[in-house]
């Protein structure tokens, strides 16, 4: 089962006070998306990586990341919102591809172990997703921001990426909901819609999304600590 990896790295950085594209945010010396992609470099992945840049992007991507990646790697425009963005990135995916690992380019700590343990999760149930049990109390509120209810925490779980799919199931899931108007921000939910079981691998603290100043902060703390 050969598999490949797609990256979506489309988005801005608008919530880090960036004014260009989140994934090229220098993170201790390099673009974040070339860590990102440095942590796969052990997976048995067969390039070139699929990565989804802002469109108009796709030279500049090429000359601040390629020479830092472990692998080639192919830059497709994408769309106006991650779920475009994936899509199109899924179909210009290489003709072999079985299996593949959608992972956000803001997750740039991901460990090897938990890249393999989703993969090996993907072969064996057709879907899965890094994600990780909830420990605050989650409270949903309604349309004022009044307490409307208190879900069980024992059963919530904080999505996560890396996700992998067989390339057959998670294409048919987008391109299902483009036809019917579904929307959303995670593919593991997108495929779960589409009526595909999808398994929960435990995640990590460390594999945490960089989003805001804070998150930059403590990404670019945790990896000095990895280095030290």
């Amino acid at each position: 089962m050969k598999s490949a990896l797609l990256v979506p790295a489309a988005g801005l950085g608008l919530r880090l006070g960036w004014d260009g594209p989140k994934a090229l945010v220098d993170l201790g010396g390099a673009p974040m998306l070339a860590v990102t992609l440095s942590r796969f470099a052990a997976a048995d992945l067969t390039p070139p990586a699929v990565v989804t840049v802002p469109p108009g992007q796709a030279a500049g991507f090429d000359r601040a990341v390629s020479a830092l990646s472990p692998f080639p790697c192919a830059f497709v425009e994408g769309g106006a919102e991650r779920q475009d963005s994936v899509l199109a990135g899924l179909e210009a995916l290489p003709d072999f591809t079985d299996l593949v690992v959608i992972h956000d380019a803001a997750r740039p700590l991901v460990s090897p172990e938990m890249v393999q343990a989703v993969m090996d999760a993907a072969r064996e149930h057709g879907a899965a997703t890094a994600a990780l049990p909830v420990t605050d109390t989650i409270l949903q509120a309604d349309a004022e921001a009044f307490l409307a209810d208190t879900p069980d925490r024992s059963l919530l779980w904080a999505c996560q990426t890396p996700q992998a799919f067989r390339l057959d199931l998670i294409l048919e899931a987008h391109r299902r909901a483009r036809r019917e108007g579904w929307r959303t921000t995670d593919d593991a939910t997108l495929a779960r819609r589409a009526g595909h079981p999808v398994k929960l691998v435990r995640g990590a603290q460390e594999n945490l999304k960089v989003t805001t100043p804070f998150d930059l902060r403590l990404a670019l703390r945790l990896r000095r600590e990895e280095k030290a």
